[in-house]
């Protein structure tokens, strides 16, 4: 083989071998473009310590206008084995939710809880696998935008968050802001 060759075939090597690494520290200390994005669901999720139950979007919701107070969220039985799991009780910073007959989770389903205005507002899936429950809560000084512990009793142990309060949802297309009202929006 001619030195010619040997140069060759090394500065090619070595071309390349510089581009693969130039290329590779391009996105180096970069930040990624979805690091800053919000999640879709608002509320927190938290599983239980043997991973047998999820609760996710957990909010405690407050009424901007009658000023009560319910706890959103949805508990899965993700559990492998066919295992019923029962949500004895849940807390909001040691006050007691009401909730009424509920019956224990069977493996993969759920059970999705809300203030009876929001679940009478929204359509029920026509499903056997999920439950619907209204929540109450007497409001306890609750103000949006802040947190508060929140803890799920399930008979396989207890799961804490802490949830964010929030107003409930508006309907899309119902309400229009209004910066001059007092409230900052106004029903069409």
């Amino acid at each position: 083989m001619s030195l010619k060759s040997v140069t060759r075939k090394g500065a090619t090597i070595s071309a390349t071998a510089i581009a693969a690494l130039a290329l590779a520290s391009c996105s180096a200390g970069q930040i990624t473009q979805t690091s800053s994005q919000v999640a879709a669901v608002d509320g927190t999720e938290a599983e239980s310590e043997d991973g047998n139950v999820a609760v996710r979007d957990v909010t405690i919701q407050v009424e901007p206008d009658s000023s009560e107070a319910s706890l959103k969220f949805t508990a899965v039985n993700q559990a492998y084995a066919d295992e019923e799991i029962t949500l004895e009780s849940i807390s909001v910073d040691g006050q007691d939710v009401t909730l009424r007959g509920l019956e224990p989770m069977e493996r993969n389903t759920s059970i999705v809880g809300n203030s009876q205005e929001m679940l009478d507002s929204h359509p029920e899936a026509n499903s056997d696998r999920i439950q619907y429950v209204a929540t109450e809560l007497d409001n306890d000084d609750y103000g949006i935008a802040g947190y508060r512990p929140v803890t799920f009793t399930f008979s396989n142990g207890d799961v804490e968050v802490n949830a964010a309060i929030a107003a409930p949802q508006m309907d899309a297309g119902e309400m229009d802001r209004d910066v001059s009202s007092p409230e900052g929006y106004e029903a069409n």
